[in-house]
């Protein structure tokens, strides 16, 4: 009888992801995947990569996996979950954050787990899924010509009002830019949506928002940005704030200053 392991063995679409209670849209998974070779792992298409070490046990009930990073944002971590394997399916349950572990596969909001429902890469589920995701990709490429932000981008940190957002969020959020359109997602929720302009004669240069969607729909906001290779800093001021000076948010002023490294020029 072949062990968990070796029935883990290959390329893993995640098809379905809820993060702490919250669904994540079919749109937002994209080519997202876990590659396990030996007992080592990839995963790829959630904004970064992330690499590392399984360590199983199939003993426990229900059996459980350690996610031991080396390599990504998650660098030194090591996350703890419960697996389930049943042919070309794979359900986790992971601890994004702490020392405990969970118990079933459930995630609710607060508890930092999340779960996932993942289809083997060669099914045919796994191929449609792309393949729509593609036409999404393309559809979406009409917004207007190509410009400096034009792609992937996950954030690598944020301060909002003055607060740090924690790591556990953080590693959530990404940025897609596709012409004059940008757009951020938190898990599952629109954070905003919004066509901009950008002037890079400017010093500090500027960029302006014109919301179409999140909690500032339908105004405008002024901000400042830096983009240096894959690395962007961009601060927006508040709605009808001035435009901000510098790269930062202290509370009380409802200035939002995030950090993003490119994943994926398109």
């Amino acid at each position: 009888m072949r062990d968990d392991l070796e029935l883990l063995q290959g390329t893993w679409n995640v098809t379905s992801l809820e993060v702490e209670g919250q669904q994540m849209p079919d749109n937002m998974l994209g080519d997202a995947e876990i590659v396990i070779k030996g007992k080592r792992f990839t995963s790829t298409g959630m904004g970064a990569i992330y690499e590392g070490t399984l360590k199983l046990d199939p003993s426990a009930s229900p059996p459980q996996l350690d996610m031991k990073f080396d390599a990504g944002p998650e660098k030194g971590n090591t996350n703890l979950g419960i697996y389930k394997v049943s042919g070309n399916s794979l359900k986790l349950c992971i601890a994004t954050r702490g020392s405990v572990r969970p118990s079933r596969f459930a995630s609710t909001p607060g508890s930092g787990f999340a779960l996932e429902v993942l289809t083997r890469g060669n099914s045919k589920a796994a191929k449609q899924k792309k393949s729509a995701s593609k036409k999404v990709a393309a559809v979406s490429r009409n917004s207007g010509p190509a410009t400096e932000f034009e792609g992937e981008w996950q954030m690598v940190s944020g301060v909002m009002n003055g607060g740090a957002m924690e790591r556990s969020t953080v590693q959530w959020v990404r940025r897609v830019t596709t012409g004059d359109e940008t757009a951020v997602y938190a898990g599952p929720q629109v954070m905003l949506k919004a066509h901009f302009k950008s002037d890079s004669s400017k010093s500090p240069k500027t960029i302006d928002y014109v919301n179409t969607a999140g909690a500032n729909k339908g105004k405008t906001q002024l901000g400042i940005y830096e983009l240096e290779g894959d690395l962007l800093r961009v601060c927006m001021a508040a709605p009808g704030s001035e435009r901000p000076s510098r790269f930062e948010s202290v509370r009380g002023d409802g200035a939002t200053f995030t950090e993003w490294r490119r994943t994926n020029s398109r």
